[in-house]
């Protein structure tokens, strides 16, 4: 799986979890508070994303991540040392 694969599971649940949301509205550089998400929403998005993914991410390392963009970086990050092990 490469990184636009990994976004497009995560712009998915953005759009499912954040309403008045369009698919292009939606910049890979930007947060998911720039779109008005919450705490919660965020945790929603990367949870279902993980789950989709058949990843696990403990939250101490999730906690850096500022935009969409690295939150797909470390998802892929994540996927790949999985592979190699």
């Amino acid at each position: 799986m490469d990184k636009e694969q990994i976004y497009a599971v995560v712009k998915k649940y953005i759009l499912e979890n954040l309403e008045d949301l369009q698919d292009s509205d939606i910049d890979p550089q930007k947060s998911m508070k720039d779109y008005g998400a919450n705490s919660l929403d965020i945790i929603e998005v990367v949870s279902c994303s993980m789950r989709e993914l058949k990843i696990k991410i403990p939250r101490s390392e999730l906690a850096d991540i500022k935009t969409i963009d690295e939150l797909a970086d470390k998802f892929l990050a994540n996927m790949s040392a999985e592979a190699n092990q």
